[in-house]
């Protein structure tokens, strides 16, 4: 069988040099379409790719997919069908928008217009309901950082960091898609000297994140070996794990996170497929002290995806403000499904899996305000003179990601969210 990873191919959709969505890409989504409700859609350059109606229009009849699959509001129904499913769709795809293919859909004029809309002219939406969500704290860099900051450098991360992937269990019902508004949150705030006192965070942070949406569930009990758990991630997400950086600092012990992040986290609107990205998959860092052998792996599951941070304030120009890379990531996603599933626990489809803060080892690619900024003591300067320790009312955060090899480039567009008051 052809592989549409193949860098060679060429799709006869005109396609901008610096689109994320090239024809070896294909990731999946959820929009709303006029009059049509939710459909499961893919994109193709500045097009997207009406999943429902080329399965109308019988595209899809050999692959023997069920009435309506791609009439839900999630994808969820689709990513459960499994990953036999998954790779027919996409490879049906690929024939469909070759340029050397002879059955390829620019020779029909009329299922063109109604299977490529003009990605303006849709609304995503949340590409999967998410029931479970776990977050990782999988970048050395950062977590030197933040401990750093608060223990010191002697004593910056804790005896058990470099053992096993450390996490914690997040608030589902609080992500949220790209777009969506993000309200500065409420909580304890406790002053220098003096009691506790209720109020909204004055440390507002972003948190690049990647987040693995898991496709293959495991049953409860079974663990999965480090070595077969990439066979059991649909796609990936940008993810920004929001922190009200006060609020944590008062609350976390001795329980961890609450509500400095169960106030919101938000991802891209695009799944980009975990076979899209294998060609991007490279070593990680190495690992010292040597893991314990459930730990183990025998392949490359880093991945190479530049990642970069934008602020936009109130009429102003955007300012990046972070460059970094997620092949920087200490503990690989293979590990933190082992490292979750070792107990027994189950994933199950749809959940996430988030990274952690993404940091790299200079300045300018750390992950998080809390860092750039250096706990305050650094301000980012931004263009009309003002300054940035942490986000303001009226600034939005933009996360962008990804990867290029051999001419080719699969990306995640954006995730993209204003803050109010």
């Amino acid at each position: 069988m052809e592989n549409p990873n193949d860098p060679t191919l060429r799709s006869w959709v005109d396609i901008p040099s610096d689109s994320d969505f090239s024809l070896q890409n294909l990731p999946f989504g959820i929009c709303k379409i006029r009059r049509q409700g939710k459909r499961a859609v893919s994109a193709i350059g500045q097009y997207i790719i009406d999943l429902a109606a080329l399965h109308e229009l019988r595209y899809f009849d050999d692959l023997n997919l069920p009435q309506g699959i791609f009439e839900h509001g999630s994808l969820n129904p689709f990513i459960e069908l499994g990953p036999t499913a998954w790779r027919a769709v996409r490879k049906r795809l690929s024939d469909l928008l070759r340029a050397d293919k002879s059955g390829a859909l620019r020779n029909y004029p009329d299922s063109q217009a109604q299977v490529l809309l003009p990605m303006q002219d849709v609304e995503m939406r949340m590409p999967v309901k998410v029931r479970d969500y776990t977050d990782f704290y999988a970048s050395e860099q950062h977590a030197t950082n933040v401990g750093t900051m608060f223990r010191g450098a002697d004593n910056a991360l804790p005896p058990n960091w470099k053992h096993m992937p450390i996490g914690y269990h997040g608030r589902a019902s609080s992500i949220v898609i790209s777009g969506t508004p993000i309200r500065r949150p409420h909580g304890q705030l406790k002053p220098t000297e003096g009691s506790p006192v209720l109020g909204s965070t004055r440390r507002l942070d972003f948190e690049l994140e990647l987040a693995a949406v898991m496709g293959v569930p495991n049953p409860l009990g079974k663990a999965v070996p480090a070595d077969r758990a990439w066979d059991h991630v649909f796609g990936f997400l940008l993810f920004n794990d929001w922190s009200a950086r006060d609020i944590q600092q008062w609350e976390y012990v001795p329980l961890g996170p609450f509500l400095g992040k169960n106030f919101a986290s938000s991802v891209s609107p695009w799944i980009v497929t975990a076979d899209a990205l294998n060609p991007f998959r490279v070593p990680g860092p190495i690992q010292d002290p040597p893991v314990l052998p459930y730990l183990e792996t025998r392949e490359a599951y880093a991945l190479d995806i530049t990642l970069e941070v934008s602020l936009e304030i109130p009429s102003r120009v955007p300012v990046t403000v972070s460059r970094t890379n997620s092949r920087y990531l200490y503990w690989s996603i293979a590990q933190q499904i082992a490292h979750h599933t070792i107990g027994g626990c189950n994933l199950n489809i749809g959940d996430l899996l988030a990274s952690g803060t993404i940091s790299g080892p200079d300045p300018s690619s750390y992950g998080s305000m809390l860092e750039l900024a250096w706990r305050g003591e650094r301000p980012i300067l931004m263009p009309d003179g003002s300054t940035r320790s942490f986000i303001l009312d009226g600034d939005t955060v933009v996360m962008r990601g990804h990867a290029q090899r051999d001419g080719v480039r699969v990306g995640f567009g954006e995730v993209r969210n204003e803050v109010l008051e």
